[in-house]
C-alpha cells in the first residue's frame, strides 16, 4: 500500500462516499440532508454495507454468498457512526463516519456496549438459519444490532472444522464490541494470523493507545487486502493514525 497521511485517506474517503452516491447505488432520502455540509455522516447504502459485512466469512471461511434479513436496510440506517470496528460479520467500515473523533487527541475505543431494546423479529429470523454459515452471520448481525445474549446463544454451539476460525473471530468482535477489550485480544491473538486477525489485533492495539504494536499489525493486514475493499481503506486510516501516535 501506498504511504498516504491522513488527510490523503480522508479526501479519498470522501471521494469514494460522493462517487457512490453519483452513480446511485442507493442512498435513502432520509429527508434531512444539507447539500453544503461535507462531513461523512451521510446515510450508508444497505447493499454496500452487506457486502462488507460478509468480507470476514470468504476470507477465513468456505465462500459463501449471504442473504440480509429483511430488517437490514433499516438497521443500517439507524446504527450511530462509531470509531472501533472489528473486522467480523455484520460490521462494516462505513460505520466509522466521524473521522474528526478519530483526528482528534487520542482516540477511545467508545463502543455501546449496552444491550439495545429487544428486536423480537430479527432475534426470531437468527435463530430460524439453517446451517453454520448462515447462523454465524446472523450472530453478526444481531451483535451489530447490540442484541448481545441473542448473538452469544449462536455463538455457543459447535460448527464443522471450516467455519471454527470465522466462529472464534465472531466470539471475539462480540467481546471486543461489549468493552471487554482483554477478552478480544486474547481470542485474536490466538488465532492464525490472517488479514482479518491482523486487522483485529491492529484496530484493537490502536485504541487500546499501543500505537506501535498496532501499525505493525495493521501495516501487514492492509498489504493483504485488496484495495477494491473498503476494509482495506479502514485499515489504511487507521495505520495513518497509528503512525501520527507512534
Amino acid at each position: 500500500m501506498n504511504e498516504l497521511n491522513l488527510n490523503d485517506l480522508f479526501t479519498q474517503y470522501l471521494d469514494q462516499r460522493t462517487a457512490a452516491a453519483r452513480d446511485g447505488l442507493g442512498y435513502p432520502d432520509l429527508g434531512d440532508a444539507v447539500p453544503h455540509d461535507l462531513t461523512p455522516v451521510q446515510p450508508i447504502d444497505p447493499r454496500l454495507a452487506w457486502e462488507n459485512a460478509g468480507a470476514a466469512a470468504r476470507l477465513l471461511g468456505p465462500a459463501t454468498v449471504f442473504t440480509p434479513p429483511g430488517e437490514w436496510a433499516t438497521l443500517v440506517n439507524q446504527q450511530e457512526p462509531v470509531v472501533a470496528v472489528a473486522f467480523a460479520l455484520g460490521n462494516y467500515p462505513q460505520q466509522v463516519r466521524h473521522i474528526h473523533t478519530l483526528l482528534g487527541g487520542v482516540p477511545s475505543a467508545t463502543r455501546q456496549n449496552s444491550e439495545a431494546p429487544a428486536r423480537p423479529d430479527l432475534v426470531a429470523w437468527a435463530g430460524s438459519r439453517p446451517d453454520d454459515a448462515t447462523r454465524l452471520v446472523a450472530a453478526g448481525v444481531l451483535r451489530l444490532a447490540r442484541q448481545f445474549d441473542a448473538a452469544a446463544d449462536l455463538l455457543t454451539r459447535r460448527v464443522a472444522t471450516e467455519w471454527e476460525n470465522v466462529r472464534l473471530n465472531e466470539w471475539a468482535a462480540l467481546a471486543w464490541h461489549r468493552g471487554e477489550t482483554d477478552a478480544a485480544l486474547s481470542v485474536w491473538r490466538k488465532l492464525s494470523p490472517s488479514a482479518v486477525v491482523l486487522f483485529n489485533l491492529g484496530m484493537a492495539q490502536l485504541f487500546a493507545g499501543n500505537s506501535a504494536e498496532a501499525a505493525s499489525h495493521l501495516r501487514q493486514a492492509a498489504s493483504q487486502l485488496p484495495e477494491s475493499t473498503a476494509w482495506h481503506h479502514l485499515a489504511g486510516l487507521y495505520l495513518a493514525l497509528a503512525d501520527t501516535r507512534s
